[in-house]
């Protein structure tokens, strides 16, 4: 029984041979963490972009006017942009109002779009674009019930309920 382990030459040592499988399997798994990251990245953004474009709808539906709804959905989308952490290269905000010109009782939506492109260049990955442009659609109602602008451009109130006073009759 001694010999036949004596009879087995060893043909090679196994030194070094866990640095090279190292150098093999480091790069990759470098490149898939990377990955994993821009993936992570997209994900989160384009669900905080999702809540922008939900809360400038929602800011647009509440106003009378196109402009003051325009204006108020622009500041509240980037308000959001900006609590939730969210640095766009570049943000566009459209907003379509047509549903505020619709008459009382009847059913009207205001659309937000708001796009966002998102920086991946500090994830030194390459092959990976430096940016990914993003965009999020939401929608709001008006309220069917509220009264809309008559076309006054300096209020959003276009009426007053006391004639007597700062009214002239």
């Amino acid at each position: 029984m001694r010999n036949t382990a004596r009879r087995a030459p060893r043909l090679r040592s196994d030194e070094g041979s866990a640095a090279i499988e190292a150098a093999i399997v480091l790069p990759a798994l470098i490149m898939f963490l990377c990955m994993a990251l821009a993936g992570g990245r997209i994900v989160t953004s384009g669900a905080k972009i999702d809540a922008a474009a939900e809360d400038a709808a929602r800011e647009a539906s509440i106003h009378r006017t196109a402009a003051s709804a325009q204006s108020a959905a622009q500041a509240a989308a980037a308000q959001s942009l900006n609590d939730q952490g969210i640095t766009c290269s570049s943000t566009s905000v459209h907003i379509n109002t047509g549903g505020l010109n619709v008459p009382v009782g009847q059913v009207g939506t205001v659309t937000a779009t708001v796009t966002c492109t998102v920086n991946l260049s500090d994830l030194l990955l390459p092959g990976v674009p430096g940016a990914k442009t993003l965009t999020s659609t939401a929608t709001s109602v008006v309220d069917q019930y509220r009264q809309r602008a008559l076309g006054f451009a300096d209020s959003d109130v276009p009426w007053t309920t006391n004639r007597g006073v700062g009214a002239e009759q």
